[in-house]
């Protein structure tokens, strides 16, 4: 049996595959994260979608944090992402965004996309420091609770922002 470390000590984490037997300590993670949790049938739901996938990071034996992300053309989605309160800022959450971060590619994959509650002061934080920007608010994203979201942004090569075009009628003027 796995202990927690008495510190906040950066964890190593093996990241892999979810699968069946990990659903009850991913949804006791997924209860203990957030005011309004997915229940077993969401997760089921969305786990048997094509383009999904599910990922744990397991600390010794003990499963300490979960992703759930869409693929999708030219983006990774991510539906869902937490881990452990007992393992929060230990590096946890880190090691599953580099996870993502190398199934990207120049030449097919070149970001990942996700949606912030507003109110989730500690996961705009948490992945504007990974790397992550803000990009949109989207009003009344959450059905459960009318509440708006911030769209984040992660791409492999911030050149390809470029400058912001402006779009208004002294720009174009002076585009002829």
């Amino acid at each position: 049996m796995s202990t927690v470390p008495t510190t906040k000590a950066q964890v190593r984490v093996h990241i892999r595959w979810m699968i069946r037997r990990d659903m009850p300590e991913v949804l006791a993670i997924e209860h203990a994260s957030f005011e309004f949790p997915w229940c077993e049938e969401e997760f089921l739901r969305v786990l048997r979608q094509r383009n999904c996938i599910g990922m744990v990071a397991e600390y010794g034996e003990r499963v300490v944090g979960f992703m759930i992300y869409e693929l999708h053309k030219n983006k990774l989605h991510v539906l869902n992402f937490a881990a452990h309160p007992e393992f929060r800022r230990q590096g946890v959450g880190r090691q599953m965004v580099a996870k993502l971060v190398g199934k990207l590619s120049n030449h097919r994959r070149t970001r990942i996309a996700l949606y912030v509650r507003e109110t989730n002061l500690a996961a705009q934080f948490f992945f504007r420091i990974q790397g992550f920007r803000a990009v949109e608010v989207v009003r009344e994203h959450f059905p459960d609770t009318g509440e708006d979201a911030y769209a984040m942004h992660y791409l492999l090569d911030e050149s390809m922002l470029g400058d912001p075009i402006p779009n208004n009628r002294i720009a174009k003027q002076y585009e002829n």
